[in-house]
């Protein structure tokens, strides 16, 4: 059974999306042109906005879970509304068969390490030296000192 969502978030730094992958044991294939899912859609879920049936299964770049075979991966597909970036699409149905273990429910975790990626490599570029600092809760503090 399908559940294909589209993440919100909208990737425009692959460099940084294949960083965040690597910090939670994920791996970012460049020009993969399909990703793993369930293989067909059951219509029990609204197809992603801009997005048809056909699409479904089809990416330009795709993150899967090293080493695991049974996982779904994420679908990098280039987003449909005019923009340069990239959307993530993938299909949650049973927790993704592991793919959600490591980038959580809503790839809220994968969405945190894309933001830190990006802000880190800003930050940088911009003379600052930046500590992360894990916080309780799972967040990530990121402290910038101009040198």
């Amino acid at each position: 059974m399908s559940h294909v969502a589209a993440i919100d978030v909208e990737i425009t730094d692959l460099g940084a999306l294949g960083a965040a992958c690597r910090r939670l044991g994920l791996e970012l294939v460049r020009d993969q042109r399909s990703y793993k899912w369930y293989g067909r859609s059951v219509g029990d879920t609204p197809i992603p906005e801009g997005f048809t049936v056909q699409d479904l299964g089809r990416c330009d770049h795709a993150i899967r879970v090293p080493g695991d075979a049974r996982a779904y991966e994420i679908g990098v597909v280039r987003a449909r509304n005019g923009s340069p970036g990239y959307v993530l699409m993938l299909d949650e149905w049973a927790n993704g068969l592991g793919l959600l273990d490591k980038c959580g429910k809503g790839c809220a975790a994968l969405k945190q390490a894309y933001a830190t990626e990006v802000t880190l490599a800003q930050a940088r570029r911009e003379g600052f030296q930046v500590n992360e600092l894990p916080q309780p809760d799972g967040s990530v503090r990121l402290q910038c000192i101009k040198v």
